[in-house]
């Protein structure tokens, strides 16, 4: 695709949550000309609960730890906790972006309804009351918690049916007998919450999951895993669950289903509270839902409960209702990019945020953004590492599983292992001339001068936490 010949390209860049900020970052940094658009009044996305759809529940905390979680050169503040709540991470996102003069480059209270692409170069943009901007690239960061997915239950309910995004406090619990469906780590959170304020609990779990606790030996799970040897993958997963079945014992011991999976194959669940309320009785476990039946839910094995209350924590879907469908390939509802960022269709859009990772999802963000970035300013010099890169968006994205065979589930198909990325992206930018990405470069004390074509910021071993929101 010809670009427009402009000296330098102007960018457009939906959404302010935690990419959308790595984004803002990255392009500040590379003295790149952008706009940025969040329809709430402020930074943070998901992370603030006022914001109509968000899914954050007042029990919801990090479940990767702190120390591992924070932006390159923005660590978490040491005096916050292990795992902070919802409302130490979106203070901790709002001082990231006003440490770095990032709300002065978002404009808020202000929607993208539609980005058209045109024919043969760049975006008409429409904003939420009719006005139309041009952009010549386009970078999607509206986050991927926002458009619920419920699955079809047969029969009809009489109680209530909810999905947990449009769940907030254990108080609509009280006095009520409630049934979680669904085992993800969201799901785990709020059937402890049901276990503490409800009448009588259960949880739905249509396969078996590996349970972690979050501290093993006195230290967050993840710090151990991040500081400690590193062995491949195929040892990992032996000798992890021997860790885990020391400190917990065999997890069938509780009522929960043996996993079907070896672990890392499907996203852990980062959560012993679960564990305690299962030995006190608080909460029963359920398989899977057959049908729904006036008061009643009937199970697969033929058992059946009275239930007031049935909140589906069946996860969302990737949306990104603005652009036109087509320009992303899909596998289920995950958009497919080539290293999670480039589109195959066009080399003026882009997508961060929509990936999982078996660890510090921010840091990474970071990593992502300073790749759009280089790839923008290659694209405004038509250099050969611009019509290198044009040419391999379109082929295969390189296996960055780390050899694990991830169960078959939309989620995980975006689901990557972090030094297997990091390992592809180094590659690339090798191969593009783009340098080495130097994390400490970021930091705010680090020389603000902008990087010379072809330096980058970028890469080197990183954290290794869990990456789920909450």
């Amino acid at each position: 695709m010809e670009r427009n010949g402009n000296a330098e390209s102007r960018t457009c860049v939906v959404g302010a949550g935690p990419a959308g900020l790595a984004m803002t970052r990255a392009l500040m940094r590379h003295g790149l000309d952008f706009d940025c658009f969040e329809r709430h009044d402020d930074v943070g996305g998901i992370w603030d609960q006022s914001n109509p759809g968000s899914p954050m529940y007042d029990s919801a905390h990090f479940i990767s730890s702190r120390g591992l979680s924070g932006f390159h050169g923005h660590p978490m503040p040491e005096e916050m906790p292990d795992y902070p709540n919802h409302s130490q991470v979106l203070a901790y996102l709002r001082d990231f972006a006003a440490t770095y003069g990032l709300r002065e480059r978002i404009t808020t209270s202000t929607e993208v309804e539609r980005a058209q692409a045109d024919p043969h170069d760049g975006w008409t943009v429409t904003l939420k009351g009719g006005k139309t901007r041009r952009y010549d690239n386009l970078i999607c960061a509206n986050g991927t918690t926002w458009s619920p997915s419920r699955p079809d239950l047969e029969g009809e309910f009489s109680g209530e049916l909810i999905h947990s995004s449009q769940y907030r406090s254990s108080d609509r619990f009280s006095g009520r007998r409630v049934l979680v469906v669904g085992a993800g780590n969201s799901g785990v959170d709020i059937a402890c919450d049901a276990a503490r304020a409800a009448d009588a609990a259960w949880i739905s779990m249509r396969r078996g999951y590996h349970f972690i606790p979050k501290h093993m030996f006195g230290r967050p799970v993840d710090v151990l895993a991040e500081t400690g040897p590193q062995p491949p993958m195929s040892i990992a997963q032996r000798i992890m669950p021997m860790l885990i079945r020391l400190q917990i014992g065999r997890q069938e011991r509780y009522g929960l289903p043996k996993p079907d999976h070896k672990l890392f194959e499907s996203h852990p669940i980062v959560n012993d509270q679960i564990l305690h309320h299962l030995t006190h009785g608080d909460i029963a476990v359920k398989p899977d839902v057959e049908r729904l039946d006036g008061d009643e839910v009937l199970f697969v094995d033929g058992s059946r409960e009275s239930v007031d209350v049935v909140v589906l924590a069946t996860g969302f879907r990737s949306a990104i209702p603005y652009v036109g469908r087509e320009l992303f390939d899909w596998k289920g509802e995950r958009p497919q990019l080539y290293m999670h960022l480039f589109s195959p269709h066009r080399d003026d859009l882009y997508g961060i945020g929509f990936v999982e990772a078996d660890g510090g999802i921010y840091a990474l963000f970071d990593e992502m953004a300073d790749m759009i970035a280089c790839a923008i300013r290659t694209s405004d010099t038509h250099s050969a590492s611009h019509a290198r890169l044009e040419k391999l968006r379109r082929e295969q994205s390189p296996d960055v599983s780390g050899g694990v065979r991830h169960v078959s589930s939309d989620r995980h198909a975006s689901y990557l292992h972090l030094p297997a990325y990091r390992k592809a992206a180094g590659k690339l930018r090798k191969r593009l001339g783009w340098g080495r990405f130097d994390p400490s470069s970021l930091a705010i004390n680090a020389s603000p001068t902008r990087p010379k074509p072809g330096v980058i910021i970028g890469s080197g071993r990183g954290p290794t936490s869990s990456t789920e929101p909450h």
